[in-house]
Order: structure tokens, then sequence, then C-alpha cells
């Protein structure tokens, strides 16, 4: 699944194109999805081309289509050719419909979980990004700095700004190739990834400073419940970063971030240096993931949850 495919042909003479990604989307999933709509934009003029996803952080507005994103997910007649950029055909969302219905369907992912659900599928695991493997299926002479920018990003947020173990000489190669198209990737870097609201700080700096290590300080957990969220007023947009920020606690090989989506329902984050895959953990509760970064779904309390985790992750500690 890792040979490359030719986009350019699957999409030639093709009148509808369409390109989703998962729910909750990320950088990578912003930025890939708006990279291929751009670049297929500018390869096939006469082909209408349009993104469906769930609605985004606003800090990715600066990539070029994002004013243009379908949020309705209206039914409409059947794609000729649908790309699901970043995951696999089950964590569409309503998306899905539109995947299911399409006469081509495309999978163009890095997860290590995804085993391909379509008709061509470019999965390559040990790729930074989803960005990343665009820039791998694109022409050059379509490309321009618009595009660049998107899939900079895409790869920044899914590398930690290239300091996470998926990022590779290969990845390095390629964003030096992205910044020679000019625009200013250090604006980027700190407007998309650092910059963070007052409330966002606010949430954050709750968040650490209820935290709890366990087994013996190797881990550590926080946790926002819906009590919280509504005093803040805050979404789960506003909790971006606090896994990250809890991963880089001294001692600390795995982190666990989880908030509150429903009555005893949780959504799981976790982070982890080369000692703990929790993206086998997550896998085992029905999500999925990197290695080192990966989320699921789990039901029950807070303490069922983590009781949860922890065996696992004792078990990969030992």
């Amino acid at each position: 699944m890792g040979d490359k495919i030719d986009i350019n042909k699957i999409c030639s003479d093709k009148k509808r194109i369409g390109i989703s990604g998962h729910i909750r989307p990320d950088g990578d999933c912003v930025g890939s999805t708006l990279a291929l709509s751009a670049y297929l934009k500018n390869r096939f003029p006469d082909s209408e081309v349009t993104v469906y996803l769930e609605e985004p952080s606003d800090i990715f507005s600066c990539i070029k289509g994002f004013e243009k994103l379908n949020h309705d997910f209206m039914e409409e007649e059947a794609h000729d050719v649908f790309f699901v950029l970043d995951c696999e055909s089950e964590r569409l969302g309503q998306g899905k419909k539109y995947f299911e219905a399409a006469k081509i369907k495309v999978n163009i992912d890095h997860h290590i979980t995804n085993k391909g659900c379509g008709d061509f599928n470019y999965i390559v695991h040990e790729a930074s990004s989803t960005s990343e493997l665009v820039y791998d299926l694109v022409e050059s002479e379509f490309m321009d700095t618009e595009i660049a920018k998107a899939i900079y990003i895409g790869i920044i947020h899914d590398t930690g700004v290239l300091q996470y173990s998926n990022t590779s000489p290969k990845t390095l190669r390629t964003v030096a190739e992205l910044i020679a198209y000019g625009f200013d990737f250090s604006e980027i870097i700190t407007k998309t990834f650092y910059e963070k609201t007052y409330l966002q700080n606010q949430i954050m700096g709750r968040a650490i400073l209820e935290s709890l290590l366990f087994m013996d300080g190797r881990c550590i957990v926080s946790s926002v419940d819906k009590k919280m969220m509504d005093f803040y007023h805050a979404d789960s947009k506003d909790l971006d970063g606090i896994v990250n920020q809890l991963r880089i606690t001294k001692g600390v090989d795995c982190a666990v971030f989880m908030y509150e989506i429903g009555t005893m329902e949780y959504k799981v984050s976790m982070r982890s240096n080369e000692k703990v895959n929790v993206a086998k953990i997550a896998e085992l509760f029905g999500g999925g993931g990197h290695c080192r970064a990966a989320g699921c779904t789990m039901n029950g309390t807070f303490h069922d949850v983590i009781n949860n985790l922890s065996a696992q992750i004792e078990k990969q500690l030992k």
C-alpha cells in the first residue's frame, strides 16, 4: 500500500471530486485536504472540487480555501472520485455517505492502524503526516505558495514542529522544499501551533494544576469534565495542546488527557516516548493513531478509564 498512486490519472476527465477527513479535524487533516483541493483545482480547472469537513479551529483560517469548506453535509449526487485523507472511512463522520456513494474511492493516510479502505490506497505508516504524502503525489508545475503553505502546516502540526519521532530526513527535505516557496514559515508556527487564547491558557492551567502522576511518576493524567467546560464556556478546540504540555513533564513516559463528551463518556488523547506504543493501546479501545500519539473514546468514570488504560500502559513499561 506504500506504492504511489497516480491521482492525476484517477481524476482525469472527472467532473465531481470530493475530499474529506476525520471528525474533529486537526492541522494535518485540514492542511492535507485543502492542499489537495487547491492542487486539483489548478490541475483540473474544469472539475468541481469540494472539501467536506467538520468546522476546524479558526487558527487554520490562513489556509487558502478554508472559508469554502463544506460543513453542511447536505445530500448530493454521487461524486466521480472521493478522497478520504488522514483516516479510514469509519472516522469520516457525516462525510462517510459521500465516500460510500462515490464511483471511485481513494484513501491517503499514514496512521498505523489504517489498512486502506479505497479502490486506490496510498498508506505509508512511516510518513510524518498525510500532508507529506499529498506532496509526494502532486506535480510540481501545478504547485504554488498557498498549496506549499497548507502542506507545511499539516506537517508542522503532526510532527510537533519537527520534534516528534515521526520526523524523518525525508520530512526535513520536504519542509526545506516547501519553505522555498517564500511564505512566512516562522509566523505560521507561532500563530497556528504555539499561540493560545486567554481562555485556552486558563483551562490548560487548570488541567495541569489538577494533573496526577501515577505509576511511580512515569505517567501523568489530567481530565476536564463537563462542569469545567461549561464554566469556561469552552469547547473541544479550546483543549488543544494540553496533552502535549503534559507529555514534556520530566520523568514521564506516557501522558493521558481526557475530557467529558457525554455522561460517563470521555475522549482520550495519549502521548508517549519510545517506551510506550499508545496506538496499540488506543486500538484495544476502538481508537487508533500513531505509536507516540493516539486517541480513543471510552466509557465509565474517570477512575474506570484510567484504570483500564494504566493496566495496558503497565504491561508495556514492564
